[in-house]
């Protein structure tokens, strides 16, 4: 299937078994969206935006995008408004909830299908995107290698690395569970563990950018943009961030 054909939407029966992965159903949901309510959370979607959206630059404009598991709206939407022929995959119906809007007025493709079995033809698309996804994917070199078979020029992905402050997350999870509610069990990666994963499907780093010096969970924990905003800020300048900053957002492009 091409980027530019038409596509309706592939439903399935609600009896019907899930796909073999399906964590974009709960990001896709508004009690996960209430994770970035507030300034607090839109600040950092901000931040998530901004580094994203300049990784994608040196691709051009209007660029037909795949974004897998993008139902949280928090790429899609500002790429629709760029102008970028976006298509986003989801698990099930319920996952175009939030980008309802775009999808209604045709400024975005939404198909229901298997994550790990990607309903698209090799290279439909310029760039492919996935966030949200790795790090709850149990299977995760097979999205991977999914994400690689359907992108032209390259794939855009993040994910939280154990390389950082993060790695303290695991004393921290009960805090985040307090705080988030619906916090799931996530895996914390080592850079080459994901790069080694694309680099076998012909992908090699292009660019990386970290978003956070301190864990997100602080950042919710704080309640105050401008404080964590400051604290990010100093971070950045002083290079705490580049020296051991997540998540990471990563482009890699095919070679």
């Amino acid at each position: 299937m091409n980027a530019s054909e038409s596509t309706s939407t592939i439903h399935h029966d609600a009896q019907t078994p899930p796909f073999p992965e399906t964590a974009d159903i709960e990001s896709s949901s508004d009690e996960y969206a209430g994770r970035f309510a507030g300034p607090t959370g839109q600040w950092m979607l901000a931040v998530q935006e901004r580094l994203t959206l300049s990784l994608l630059e040196p691709y051009g404009e209007k660029l037909s995008v795949l974004d897998v598991g993008g139902g949280h709206g928090q790429l899609t939407l500002p790429l629709c408004r760029d102008g970028h022929r976006v298509t986003v995959l989801g698990s099930a119906p319920e996952c175009a909830h939030r980008i309802r809007s775009v999808v209604d007025d045709g400024a975005c493709r939404f198909v229901v299908g298997n994550v790990i079995a990607l309903p698209f033809e090799d290279q439909s698309f310029d760039v492919v995107l996935s966030f949200r996804m790795l790090t709850h994917c149990a299977q995760w070199p097979n999205l991977a290698a999914e994400l690689c078979r359907v992108a032209r020029r390259a794939v855009i992905v993040d994910y939280p690395t154990s390389q950082s402050v993060n790695r303290i997350a695991p004393w921290l999870f009960e805090a985040k569970k307090k705080v988030e509610v619906n916090t799931r069990v996530w895996h914390l990666f080592k850079h080459e563990e994901v790069h080694n994963a694309f680099r076998d499907h012909g992908f090699a780093l292009s660019r990386l950018r970290k978003q956070f010096f301190f864990p997100m969970v602080v950042h919710r924990m704080l309640k105050c943009r401008a404080v964590s905003a400051g604290l990010e800020t100093i971070c950045r300048y002083t290079g705490l961030t580049r020296w051991a900053g997540s998540p990471v957002i990563a482009a890699y492009e095919r070679t």
